[in-house]
């Protein structure tokens, strides 16, 4: 392990983060809300132990980052980072916040969750509300991708830790020849569409302050809001529009928005295989919640139910979880149709979460494989994505993901069942956290406040096992690990 790189980049990630510190502070002051002192006291302690580790290893021998240093940066960073994220809240005395609704808090912003456990956020502090909002943004694309993008001290080994950060199958892809330039080019489109999302929401009527909040989480697929009631708030369909059409955009490939920035096109959108898969089950799920909503007179308008069925089923399938109603009130064909669909996720390299949609895709045509083999057993069948095979080792990668993803997610429901929680809180919420998405059924379906202290520790990890994709923390956690 080459402990001088890793700590020289721990050291200067660590003071990058404490500078988003920053703007909460001003907020604070602007608002005289009583946040300035505890995110002072946040950047001051995480500016300095930064500082420190850097300063020990500044003048050592750095070596280029093999990938198992990747790994283990990656993983290392993330749950250090939700210790030191979730410090200026834990050091608020109004609201009085305890350590683990703190690191849950924190850990759910940076792994674009949504899922909260504060009510009342129409009466907290501006400076608090839009820290929230920053860390979702932060999280959406993944902060050390954008470490790469502008710290060019972290050209050590950079595709290191863009591999074990970047999610989706596939993750050996560039954009461009040159890694730096790569995550330059996604932060640059990411960047890009919040300033426009922002702007649209601003035009369609939310204050400035709610506009950027609501830009950061949309565009991250995040879904905390500023209000108790999130979407709904606002009671508008315009905003609600804007919010699906960014929080669909979010869920594609960012490699297909730089291919369309650079062809002036929208070719790939409409060649691409996955992209025409996501737009079918979308359409297929919302139909179908509408049709449900309608028929058991939930809603007794079909336009009312339309686009009830239209804003919830591209939040959940995005795994945005924002609301515009309580959802866990529909009838249960609705609320499953929508929780498998946030099952499947959005596209790969997306910041939606899920298992995403070509690995749902793969399996599905893994199975038919298997039907046609069994039916002809002398038969050569090769699985493809629209005209491209897809390679052994990616097979054997998804079939891996897939295996590793049931096992997790039972042993998660297991703990989470063994804290007194009960089976629908238990379920939904592990589902829930391992696959980024927020809303949840049961005790949680409102927020996970009342939630046992120790269920909560679970779900930061089921959180943290969702966002980076459930192999960089096994590899850590097995012994061969840490003996090559």
């Amino acid at each position: 392990m080459n402990y001088n790189s890793i700590s020289y980049i721990f050291g200067v990630l660590l003071m990058a983060y404490s500078v988003t510190m920053v703007p909460p502070i001003l907020i604070g002051i602007w608002f005289d809300d009583g946040g300035a002192i505890p995110f002072l006291c946040g950047f001051s302690v995480t500016f300095s132990i930064g500082l420190l580790i850097w300063s020990l290893v500044y003048h050592q021998k750095r070596r280029e980052l093999r990938a198992k240093d990747g790994f283990f940066i990656v993983v290392m960073f993330w749950g250090i980072l939700a210790f030191f994220g979730a410090m200026p809240l834990y050091l608020f005395q109004d609201p009085s916040i305890s350590f683990a609704d703190s690191l849950f808090e924190a850990v759910s912003g940076l792994t674009t969750t949504g899922a909260t456990v504060l009510t009342g956020l129409d009466q907290m502090p501006k400076s608090l509300l839009y820290y929230r909002q920053q860390m979702q943004w932060l999280g959406g694309m993944g902060i050390i991708v954008l470490a790469v993008a502008i710290l060019p001290m972290l050209g050590v080994g950079g595709m290191q830790l863009y591999k074990a950060e970047t999610p989706g199958p596939m993750k050996d892809s560039k954009l461009t020849p040159r890694i730096t330039e790569t995550a330059k080019a996604l932060w640059y489109i990411y960047l890009t569409l919040t300033i426009i999302c922002g702007f649209c929401y601003w035009l369609a009527g939310m204050t400035v302050f709610d506009a950027v909040g609501h830009s950061f989480a949309t565009i991250a697929t995040g879904g905390l809001s500023t209000h108790d009631a999130s979407i709904g708030y606002f009671n508008s369909p315009l905003i609600e529009s804007i919010c699906v059409i960014f929080m669909l955009i979010s869920s594609v490939n960012f490699g297909l928005h730089f291919a369309a920035w650079q062809n002036k096109g929208l070719k790939h959108f409409i060649m691409d295989a996955e992209v025409r898969v996501f737009s079918f089950a979308f359409l297929g799920i919302t139909a179908i919640v509408g049709f449900t909503l309608w028929l058991s007179s939930t809603y007794t308008d079909p336009i009312l139910a339309a686009r009830f069925s239209l804003f919830q089923t591209a939040s959940i399938v995005t795994s945005t979880g924002y609301g515009t109603v309580d959802f866990s009130l529909w009838p249960s064909l609705a609320v499953s149709l929508l929780f498998f669909g946030g099952l499947m996720g959005g596209c790969a390299g997306s910041t939606a979460g899920g298992l995403k949609v070509i690995r749902v895709w793969l399996m599905m045509k893994l199975s038919h494989r298997e039907i046609k083999k069994l039916m002809h057993p002398a038969a050569v069948v090769t699985t493809k994505i629209g005209r491209k095979a897809v390679s052994d080792r990616v097979i054997e990668a998804v079939s891996g993901y897939i295996g590793a993803y049931v096992v997790v997610f039972a042993l998660l429901v297991l703990g989470i069942l063994a804290t007194g929680v009960d089976l629908e809180t238990g379920f939904s919420a592990t589902a829930s956290a391992l696959n980024n998405l927020g809303p949840a059924l049961g005790q949680a379906a409102a927020h996970y406040g009342e939630m046992p202290t120790a269920s909560k520790y679970i779900l930061c990890l089921g959180m943290l096992l969702g966002r980076l994709e459930i192999f960089p923390i096994l590899i850590i956690l097995t012994p061969g690990f840490w003996r090559s």
